[in-house]
């Protein structure tokens, strides 16, 4: 049992199958809850319809998924009316830009199915900036920066942690270094 506040950073670290994905799947209700609940705000997830929780909760995962389109139609999608100001605000957050910026195409980079052109970090990344434009109050990070060296995963912890203050986020990670940060660390 556990409690995060709005705004907390809250740390879960465990090992191999004791049930750090799990926690993440019973928080989109991707399966229900046998015993015990998880509410948000006092309000039990199971009385939040589906689509209304899911945009709620931003998640990225250790192999996320991007579409065979364009990064910056990637970094859209969920919110296709935003300004190329705020996508680009965005990726610095996720320490991509830069990154994006030397790429020939820049922006307009086709990324293939899956990302198939773009590295493990940079498919992460590209992601992370991703969630920040869907303004998620709730953010889960399941071990999305794993394919990201220290340094800039300090960076990107460092600008979620400055920017995010009213957003509940978990981070879940293998890393200690990606884990110090937090309000809260839960070993499962």
């Amino acid at each position: 049992s556990f409690t995060a506040k709005r705004g907390e950073t809250v740390a879960i670290l465990g090992s191999t199958g004791s049930g750090k994905s799990s926690l993440v799947q019973l928080l989109q209700r991707l399966y229900t809850c046998r015993s015990g609940e998880i509410l948000i705000d006092g309000v039990n997830i199971n009385d939040i319809e589906r689509h209304h929780l899911r945009r709620n909760i931003g998640i990225v995962l250790q192999e996320p998924f991007l579409y065979s389109r364009t990064i910056m139609e990637n970094v859209r999608i969920v919110n296709p009316d935003a300004a190329v100001e705020e996508v680009f605000d965005a990726t610095r957050v996720a320490s991509v830009h830069d990154v994006i910026q030397s790429f020939e195409n820049g922006y307009d980079t086709v990324v293939g199915e899956k990302g198939v052109t773009l590295s493990g970090g940079q498919k992460q990344r590209v992601a992370i900036a991703r969630m920040l434009m869907q303004k998620a109050p709730i953010i889960v990070l399941d071990d999305s920066m794993s394919a990201v060296d220290t340094e800039t995963d300090a960076a990107i912890r460092d600008a979620l942690h400055s920017r995010r203050s009213s957003c509940t986020t978990f981070i879940i990670s293998h890393r200690i270094t990606t884990l110090c940060r937090a309000d809260k660390i839960l070993v499962l």
